[in-house]
């Protein structure tokens, strides 16, 4: 099939499911996962290659569109964060930007072998690969708690939007780590200070370009939609600055935009919502692509041989995870109910597991091309590693995302 047919294919059925969603009161991203995932499917069972419904030049730059989509999220997460807002969240934001994740890749490196044929460094990997949190998932929902007020007066929102956009940072190094490990090499004291320095750096170059664009936005006459796109077209430039940098030293391009998305609320509040409101227009093609893209990357084939294994090292990691985010949550002001919904929001699973649930089994096929005499058994080991994010993927993002939107007006207070 055709580019254009599959684009058609994705926001013609978009829109429907859009629709449905709102009717049946569900998150849209619920019905975009399944209905990426049944398109994945499809093309695995139609072996005449001119019938494929998902184009392979799309799915060659799905990577990208996904990476958009995640800017956009974060652009409108930090246009609706107030600074003093985040000043009252205190500890509790940095303790939850690295312990939860952190416990949880820690149980997986300790449990997994036990579940599945894996060697104490692929368990270590795995983990990293579990333990971030989905900032695709996480950040729109607690968006819109913050455009409704929900939760907002102890700041719970802008709490799990300040430890969620930290905490991928911290797994991907140790995912880099391990990998690194996995092919041979050695890892010292400076990959794992690419941490801090990511977060200091991204933070620093984002309030120097929040303030950059605060001033050009003030004294310019462009129009709103100008502003919108010099926004984006800022945010793509410091994505680019990232992997430039990257093998130098540690540089966290989505802080920095969301860092500066912030800056420019806190300098304009009127350009801020302005922004903003064109922003949620945007959003409505960008979710349908990122989570019907997300879903048509997930290699179903891979979950039935492991699903049972599993789905038991999950139900072990998630007890951990959601262990350390109540621990995080000590001495706050968080009554049981609001302590239930934060460790609810720190479950899902689903950019970070698409994007680099299967590095460890294409490390594996380029061991295999270079006759590397463990490339066998890095690729068993890859294929459980991608087996597990899938079913991690299929379990936690549709149910946590599903709850999430249910329960919130139970749990949380509305603040007048």
């Amino acid at each position: 099939m055709s580019f254009f047919f599959t684009l058609f294919l994705i926001v013609f059925f978009g829109v429907l499911l859009n629709r449905l969603s709102r009717l049946l009161h569900l998150p849209p991203l619920v019905f975009y996962l399944i209905f990426g995932i049944l398109l994945s499917v499809l093309d695995t069972y139609l072996s005449n290659e001119s019938f494929k419904i998902l184009d392979p030049g799309l799915m060659d730059i799905s990577s990208y569109i996904r990476k958009i989509a995640l800017i956009i999220i974060l652009l409108k997460a930090g246009l609706s964060l107030d600074l003093s807002d985040l000043k009252k969240v205190g500890r509790p934001a940095i303790l939850m930007s690295f312990v939860p994740a952190c416990i949880e890749m820690v149980a997986v490196g300790v449990f997994a072998p036990m579940f599945l044929p894996l060697s104490y460094t692929e368990s270590f990997l795995l983990g990293s690969v579990l333990g971030a949190v989905s900032p695709a998932v996480v950040i729109p929902m607690m968006s819109k708690l913050m455009e409704e007020r929900y939760g907002t007066k102890k700041g719970i929102p802008q709490l799990i939007i300040a430890g969620s956009s930290i905490d991928d940072i911290v797994m991907i190094v140790f995912y880099q780590s391990f990998l690194t490990m996995e092919k041979g090499g050695k890892i010292s004291f400076l990959t794992f200070l690419n941490i801090p320095l990511s977060i200091v750096s991204g933070v620093l170059v984002g309030i120097l370009v929040g303030f950059a664009l605060s001033f050009v936005f003030r004294k310019s006459s462009m129009d709103s939609i100008l502003k919108l796109i010099l926004l984006l077209a800022v945010s793509f430039g410091l994505t680019f600055v990232e992997d430039l940098v990257s093998s130098y030293f540690g540089f966290s391009s989505l802080l920095a935009i969301i860092t500066a998305a912030l800056i420019v609320h806190k300098k304009d509040s009127e350009i801020s919502l302005d922004l903003k409101n064109k922003l949620n227009k945007i959003w409505y093609l960008a979710e349908i692509f990122l989570f019907v893209l997300v879903g048509a990357s997930i290699k179903i084939e891979y979950a039935g041989k492991y699903f049972l294994p599993a789905f038991l090292l999950l139900l072990v990691s998630l007890s951990f995870r959601s262990l350390a985010v109540s621990t995080c949550l000590i001495k706050t002001r968080l009554n049981v109910r609001e302590r239930a919904y934060t460790v609810l929001s720190y479950l899902p699973k689903a950019t970070v597991q698409a994007a680099i649930g299967g590095g460890l089994l294409d490390l594996g096929n380029s061991l295999l091309q270079s006759g590397a005499s463990n490339a066998e058994s890095v690729i068993q080991a890859g294929t459980i590693v991608l087996s597990v994010s899938v079913v991690a993927i299929l379990l936690t993002a549709p149910l946590a995302s599903i709850f999430m939107n249910l329960l919130y007006p139970k749990m949380l207070e509305k603040e007048e």
